[in-house]
């Protein structure tokens, strides 16, 4: 859900990443064998404490990924692709394609497309979770600006707007 999921990639990228989206590509995409189980507190690593704290509510827990999977024939489990034929066979509800202005958030029961939300979101923006709420051809839905007030170290939130161009190229 993007409640979940937008505030850890956010937080990730302007942090954990160093606003670097090759490397958070690698991370997320390029070095998992199969695919991820949940996106942990990890991806928090070098924001501000407050920051952590607003986001988890102090809790922590690890990203854990899919290597412990068993084929119903013993042979080795293969990288998980979403394509459009496929997400529905894999009872997908939401996708995050990562580009280099932000992050595109798909309502899988909803569109085959979504708004992108920029990089520059502070992370403790609030997002609704309704899937009708994430049209193409609307703004994010922003709930609320942030969750709290922003730390010093915080980078400025900036309007959540879609972009107007779509690269093609998704990994």
């Amino acid at each position: 859900m993007p409640s979940h999921h937008l505030p850890l990639l956010l937080a990730a990228y302007q942090y954990k990443f160093g606003r670097d989206i090759e490397a958070m590509c690698r991370h997320l995409i390029d070095d998992v064998a199969v695919g991820w189980d949940e996106l942990g507190t990890d991806l928090l690593d070098d924001a501000p404490p407050a920051l952590v704290t607003a986001l988890t509510g102090g809790n922590h827990w690890p990203s854990r990924t899919l290597d412990h999977l068993v084929t119903p024939d013993g042979s080795p489990p293969v990288r998980m692709s979403v394509t459009d034929e496929t997400a529905d066979a894999q009872d997908m509800e939401w996708g995050y394609v990562l580009h280099k202005e932000g992050v595109e958030v798909i309502s899988l029961l909803h569109d085959d497309i979504g708004p992108i939300v920029s990089w520059a979101i502070d992370p403790r923006t609030a997002f609704n979770d309704h899937p009708a709420a994430w049209s193409s051809r609307d703004s994010p839905p922003a709930i609320r600006a942030s969750r709290s007030t922003p730390s010093p170290s915080a980078p400025a939130a900036a309007p959540a707007k879609a972009s107007p161009s779509r690269p093609t190229a998704r990994r």
